[in-house]
Formats: C-alpha cells, structure tokens, sequence
C-alpha cells in the first residue's frame, strides 16, 4: 500500500510540474505559435483522467478486490480447464501407449506359438512323409510278394496218419517228415502248408485237427529249423481233404510248395 501511495505522489508531482507556466518568453511564443495535438478521447495512464490523489487512488477501478477477482477468474477458470485437458490428453496418451504395447506384445506372443505350431507341423509333416514312403515300400513289397504266389508250385506232398484220439507223432510220422523236409536245408524258396483233419463234429473236430497239425509243425521247426513263416496252418476239422482222400480218417496232410523264379534267382 505504501508503494501505491509513492507512485501516486509521484505522478501528482510529475502532473503538476508539467502544468505551471514558462518564464521564457521564447518558448511561450513557440508554443502560442504551434497548434497543440489533439487529446486522446480516453486517457491511456494508470488514472484513467481522475486526479492523482491519495482518494482517487483508493477508489480506483484497479484498486478494487473484486474488480481484480472479476478479472482474474476467467483466467483461472481457463488456466483450471487447460490444465484438466492437457491431464486427460496426458491419461488418454498413456492409455493408447499401454494398449499398443500390450497388442505388440499379444501379437508377439501369437507369432511365437504361431512359429511354434508351424516347426511341429513340419515335424509331423516330414514324419508324415516318412510313414507315408515306408507304407508305399511295404506296399510295393506285398505286391511283389502277392504277384509272386502264383510261382509257387507243388513239389512234394505227405500224409501223416494219426490213430483216434492221438496227437503225438509216431516214427513212421517222423521218418515221413524227415524225407520231406531234408531236400529244403538251405532253400528259401517254399512254404509248407499244413492241413489238419480230425472226425467227429463242430469244434471238438477242430480242434483235434488243430493239435495234430501243431505236432508236425513243431516237429518241422525244432527238428529241422524251418522258420515258422513258412509254415501255413489249417484245422480243417472234419472237411475232407485234397482229392476226397481218406474221408473221416485223423490226419495230417502236408504240401511243400516252391517258387520256380526264387529259386532260380538264387542258384
């Protein structure tokens, strides 16, 4: 307040020096002589056109609390509303910025399980493969080997003869088989298909013929080291045999068969 009261004294006693009259006559008739410029219509100064005093400086516009608080508040008010836009421009930012990183990071995540899947697919694609060629070699083979069936031929045929209700070979039975199997030491080409016959009805003949067939194959193997896949089993039961042969009678029936092309290959 004190500070206002100076300033305002001061330009009361700036004001007043300015207004009292020159002694010099020149200047008096320069400036009678001289139009004067024309007055502001508004007084641009701090006074407004009021007199600087120490009343019209207390009742002054500016001088007033309200008057300042009038002017201030819609400053504020607009400082107040820039401060809250640049805060949620601030939050909207930061949340655009956290959802890109959590989408880059999703896509990310994504593209890893993505390239994963794939390296696993390839994977099972190359085992696919594998499987598939191993099948098609398997394949080709079988066909081979079914084309060739039709080049095994008949090349020795013997009849073991069983008495009712026995399944144990007798010696004549063995030294049959020993006469059949010793030409095939060393052969690959032949199979051996081995037909069981039993009299009697339904499954009891069965397996009768099952357990006579099974003593002269375990004979052929254990004897004479035929591998077993190329024996061929058949429990014929009571069905008759090759050529009606001996109808109802208990019996083995034994057919070697060769193939003429393998055995040729071989030699």
């Amino acid at each position: 307040m004190a500070a206002v009261v100076l300033f305002a004294f001061a330009g009361w006693a700036q004001q007043s020096q300015d207004s009292a009259p020159s002694n010099s006559s020149g200047a008096v008739s320069q400036s009678t002589s001289d139009r004067e410029p024309l007055a502001s219509p508004r007084p641009k100064d701090f006074w407004d056109g009021d007199d600087p005093n120490l009343a019209n400086l207390v009742t002054h516009p500016f001088a007033n609390k309200k008057y300042v608080q009038r002017q201030v508040t819609p400053i504020r008010d607009r400082v107040n509303e820039l401060e809250q836009l640049t805060s949620e421009n601030s939050r909207q930012i930061k949340d655009v910025d956290t959802r890109a990183q959590q989408g880059v990071q999703l896509v990310s995540e994504k593209a890893s399980v993505a390239g994963q899947h794939a390296t696993e697919a390839e994977a099972k694609g190359q085992q696919a493969q594998m499987a598939a060629n191993e099948a098609s070699n398997r394949v080709s083979l079988t066909e081979k080997m079914v084309g060739n069936l039709d080049q095994y031929k008949g090349a020795a045929q013997t009849e073991i003869r069983f008495r009712p209700g026995q399944t144990a070979l007798s010696k004549n039975a063995k030294d049959a088989l020993d006469s059949m199997a010793a030409p095939l030491k060393d052969q690959r080409g032949y199979i051996i298909e081995v037909s069981g016959f039993s009299p009697g009805q339904g499954q009891a003949a069965i397996r009768s013929s099952q357990k006579m067939a099974d003593s002269v194959v375990r004979y052929l193997v254990l004897a004479h080291n035929v591998p077993v896949y190329r024996i061929y089993v058949m429990s014929m039961g009571n069905a008759t045999g090759s050529e009606g042969k001996h109808a109802g009678g208990a019996r083995v029936e034994v057919n070697v068969l060769k193939n003429d092309v393998l055995t040729s290959a071989q030699r």
